[in-house]
This record gives C-alpha cells, structure tokens and sequence, in this order.
C-alpha cells in the first residue's frame, strides 16, 4: 500500500517507451507515487492540476507545448508543483532557460535511477538540482547572442531550407534574411548557415 505521504508525480515525455520506463523505475520507490503520465506539456499541465501533484518531471522537446512552456504555465497555475526537467539534449542554453521557466531542476536521461529518484525528493524539498557538467557548461556559454530574428531565420535554415524558403516563412526580404544569417554566423563561429544553426542549437539557444 502506497504511503499517503508519498511524492505525488506527474511524467511528461513523448515518448511513450521512455515514459514508460521512467514511470515503472520510479514507480518501485516507496516513497513517490506515479500519479499520472502525459505526452506532451498540455498533458502535463492538465494532470498535475487534476491530481494535485507535488512534482513534474518534463522532457524538454515535446510537440505542441514543449517542457519549457509547460514549466512556465505550471509556476502560474499550480505554484505548488516544482519542476524537474530530464531530457536528452543535455545543452547548457537549456538549463538556464528551464530555470527562467521556473524549473528547480535539471538531469540528463542517463542519469541512474536512484539519482533520478534523489532529484525528485530534492525538488520536493525545496532544493535546486543541476547536473553538474551542465551547471559548468551553461556558465562558460553564456546568454544568447543572438536576436529573436535570427534565431528565426536559423530554425528554418536548421531544417535545410534555402534563403528564399527562409524569406517566406519568416515573412522577411532575401535580402534581409542574408543579413541575419550572416550576423548569426559570425555571433555563433560558424562557417555556414547550417553550421550556425547547429551550433546554436547546441546551445539551446534555439529551442
């Protein structure tokens, strides 16, 4: 029988094998309850206000709301909640754009169970949690360089498209384009618009 004071957990990935493991994982602690998992960030947000959940433990990159958005909705909505985000893309933009979101926590996926488990208590009890390679690595990143347009201009290019393919999805001139692409590539060090827009990402400063 779960204990009633048990951590209330909601898990939000969208993958549904990933979810599944981090659930029956973290499931087998005596001490947190799996209260409900979701796809995407909506989901997320809807179950941690249906079962009043103590933690959210929130993929960064889903579709439709993404981990970011939601962790923001969660601190308006359910202030109650803290934040643990686990993702993949272990880049040090993200961390400091989790924390901006209202996050208390930041682990990679292959972090080991037991520690996954000790961050959500951790979370719970008030305290922040960091990977610590990712704390080190978003301090010598630094903040964004870039403006919102070429940030715009760089997600398009990321997917390969042309500069007039560029132009048209951001509603600017070729011409325009070519100018924040070239001033992206050299705030970025990269050598072309592809390489811009990789290592920005990189850097989570596209997300």
């Amino acid at each position: 029988m779960r204990d009633p004071e048990a951590i209330r957990l909601v898990i939000a990935d969208d993958q549904a094998l990933v979810r599944g493991a981090l659930a029956a994982l973290l499931g087998l602690e005596a001490d947190i309850d799996v209260v409900a998992e979701a796809g995407d960030g909506a989901e997320a947000v809807a179950a941690v206000l249906e079962h009043a959940a103590d933690v959210a433990l929130l993929d960064v990159q889903m579709p439709g709301v993404d981990g970011l958005a939601a962790a923001e909705l969660l601190r308006r909505k359910a202030p109650g909640c803290r934040v643990l985000m686990v993702t993949t893309f272990g880049r040090p933009g993200y961390v400091r754009r989790a924390l901006q979101a209202g996050a208390a926590g930041f682990v990679v996926k292959d972090t080991p169970a037991r520690q996954l488990a000790e961050a959500v208590r951790k979370v719970h009890a008030g305290l922040r949690v960091i990977d610590p390679s990712l704390a080190a690595e978003s301090l010598v990143a630094g903040e964004s360089p870039l403006t919102v347009r070429e940030v715009d201009v760089l997600r398009v290019a990321a997917d390969g498209g042309t500069v007039a393919d560029i132009a048209r999805e951001v509603y600017l001139s070729e011409g325009t384009v070519r100018n924040h692409l070239s001033s992206a590539m050299a705030k970025t060090g990269g050598r072309t618009r592809g390489d811009a827009a990789r290592i920005a990402s990189e850097n989570g400063w596209l997300l």
